[in-house]
């Protein structure tokens, strides 16, 4: 039976940060997004006002820094090699994530059948960011069904893998999953846990024999 592999990409695929901290980084604006990033994971603002002001900060930019946080931020290893091997078994792979879209949609390019992310609006930016539009902890689980659905699987034969409090709520929803370099709260609900740098070795956790 087919599976639906589905990755979070901050602290997750990307090892110690998150994409708008990368994307803050090409702007010269990285201490003014971490104090975003404290503020959202402590529970002070919710992720429609994170992504309200983190678009606030970015008046400047342009798909070349966009294009060159992709290419410059620390991803794990074998991301793609994970993502083929998946594929050569007749499964699929996703990514769902809180930050923007412009970015996570790019991981498609890597080989995931679908990356959705928080919606933003075209850049350069002459519009404000729609709230509806904001991914949350809950909305993942929507959009794996979804996703199901479209792959003709249910939530038995999923595996999600994340590393924070906004990956608890799929953790909850689906068989097995995998805490990937996590905080504690988020090892104490998952299948399984890795701790390191190569997204593979994360991968055999719950790989299956042919």
């Amino acid at each position: 039976m087919a599976r639906l592999h589905l990755f979070d990409l901050d602290g997750t695929l990307l090892h110690g940060t998150t994409a708008p901290l990368e994307i803050s980084r090409q702007l010269g604006l990285v201490s003014e997004t971490m104090a975003l990033e404290r503020a959202v994971s402590s529970g002070l603002i919710g992720p429609p006002e994170y992504a309200a002001q983190v678009h606030a900060l970015w008046t400047r930019l342009t798909e070349e820094h966009v294009a060159a946080a992709f290419e410059a931020a620390p991803w794990l290893a074998r991301i793609r090699e994970v993502w083929a091997e998946i594929r050569s078994r007749g499964e699929y792979c996703a990514v769902v994530s809180l930050s923007p879209s412009f970015f996570v949609e790019k991981l498609t390019g890597w080989g995931a059948h679908a990356a959705h992310g928080s919606r933003f609006p075209a850049i350069p930016f002459t519009e404000p960011v729609d709230p509806g539009g904001v991914l949350n902890a809950a909305a993942k689980v929507v959009i794996a069904d979804r996703l199901c659905a479209e792959f003709g699987l249910t939530r038995d034969d999923c595996v999600a893998y994340g590393d924070s409090g906004s990956d608890k709520d799929l953790f909850g929803a689906v068989p097995v999953s995998v805490a990937v370099n996590a905080d504690h709260r988020l090892v104490s609900v998952a299948t399984h846990s890795y701790t390191g740098k190569d997204l593979w070795d994360a991968y055999e956790l719950v790989c299956q024999p042919q």
